[in-house]
């Protein structure tokens, strides 16, 4: 089986890197799945707001390696990317407010 990779790399950078991302996704993943659980036992919006940032860390991830292997363009890496910095900035901030003023649902 031959991988393919963004025009960008060289293959021992694509390796390295690819580790690294699998290592973040997996990560990101498990730690999604378990804000996910937080929301079902706390049934609050500011749980509801961090598992959506982590969530979005977890869509990072995946494009990040999608632009590695060379199926996600630069460009669309980059869009992503910031507009996911944004989200979750908007989230955790959200997170923030809504327990700061008590609101649990």
């Amino acid at each position: 089986m031959t991988v393919t990779f963004g025009d960008w790399l060289n293959t021992g950078e694509a390796t390295a890197l690819l580790a690294t991302l699998a290592l973040a996704t997996l990560c990101t993943s498990g730690l999604f799945l378990l804000s996910v659980w937080a929301v079902r036992r706390r049934r609050s919006r500011p749980y509801t707001f961090v598992a959506a940032a982590i969530g979005l860390l977890v869509v990072r991830s995946v494009v990040g390696v999608g632009t590695v292997l060379g199926v996600v363009p630069m460009l669309t890496h980059h869009l992503v990317g910031s507009g996911t910095d944004l989200l979750i900035a908007v989230f955790i901030l959200a997170a923030v407010v809504c327990a700061g003023d008590g609101v649990t649902t």
